[in-house]
């Protein structure tokens, strides 16, 4: 069975973060391992009040992980929200450590690196330590085979506006990482998820919800990740992630959820049939 290594929030009680990817995960049997960089019983954004894991037990942690020998069966990586820059510095040389690695008895030929720089969001903006963002953007972002930030958060690491998906797609080009990128601009009463590659962009779009809970973008950034890890070729990857989201969010209003309703969609998020919009920029 395919393993994937989540380095990124838990909140118990809310379908966000690293929580949230779990249940995604293992919907595509990809048996996760979640090193949380925070920990909450319900979201902050509901006044959840928790933790910080400190960058002390956070090593502690991957290394009873890397004792376990996981770090040779790693067939994805995916990074998320850090609190402190030094649990950047060490994810980083998780990433390195678990590159390296033996891999005689991995599912894979070589882990997948997806980086999900959870830095901010508009209209807010950043909503970490500026310091943290420094590091994500210089420790994480080369490191990643795929990035998937917010719009905002490619505004960010482009140090440039983006108006149109077009903007979008040149900025990503301008990062020079592939990238998945949410909230993307799309059509009136749309919301896209626009695909970068070097080759192509194509924006994947669908009806904009009036209300959406939140963890749509660790939705997407996991669905995406277990695409590849399955084989797929990464656009195909990316249109069953927005398919998948469309899905699930359209069930949430549905139900008047405040939570995505990610275990009780698992079957729908692995094979969506949302119709979503597509088109090539």
């Amino acid at each position: 069975m395919p393993l994937a290594l989540i380095l990124s929030s838990f909140v118990a009680a809310s379908r966000i973060g690293g929580a949230a990817q779990q249940y995604v995960l293992a919907a595509h049997k990809i048996d996760p391992v979640l090193a949380p960089t925070v920990m909450f019983g319900r979201t902050p954004a509901r006044g959840g009040q928790g933790e910080v894991t400190s960058p002390e037990v956070f090593r502690r942690m991957l290394g009873d992980i890397e004792a376990d020998a996981l770090f040779g069966l790693v067939d994805l990586i995916i990074t998320g929200h850090f609190s402190d820059p030094e649990q950047v510095e060490i994810a980083a040389g998780v990433i390195e450590r678990v590159r390296g690695a033996e891999r005689s008895d991995a599912w894979g030929a070589r882990p997948l690196v997806l980086v999900d720089p959870i830095l901010g969001d508009a209209p807010r903006g950043l909503y970490v330590k500026y310091e943290v963002a420094e590091a994500v953007e210089k420790r994480l972002v080369p490191q990643a085979d795929w990035i998937t930030p917010n719009l905002w958060e490619l505004g960010f690491l482009a140090d440039r506006e983006i108006a149109t998906a077009a903007d979008a797609r040149d900025a990503v080009r301008a990062v020079g990482k592939p990238a998945l990128v949410t909230s993307a601009p799309a059509g009136p009463g749309e919301i896209g998820l626009l695909y970068v590659d070097k080759e192509e962009a194509v924006l994947f779009a669908h009806p904009k919800r009036e209300t959406a809970p939140n963890g749509t973008g660790d939705l997407v950034t996991a669905s995406f990740g277990a695409g590849l890890v399955e084989g797929r070729d990464p656009r195909d990857a990316a249109e069953r992630a927005a398919r998948a989201a469309a899905e699930v969010v359209a069930m949430a209003e549905a139900w008047k959820s405040n939570e995505l309703p990610i275990v009780a969609m698992a079957d729908r998020i692995v094979n969506p049939t949302a119709e979503v919009r597509i088109e090539r920029l």
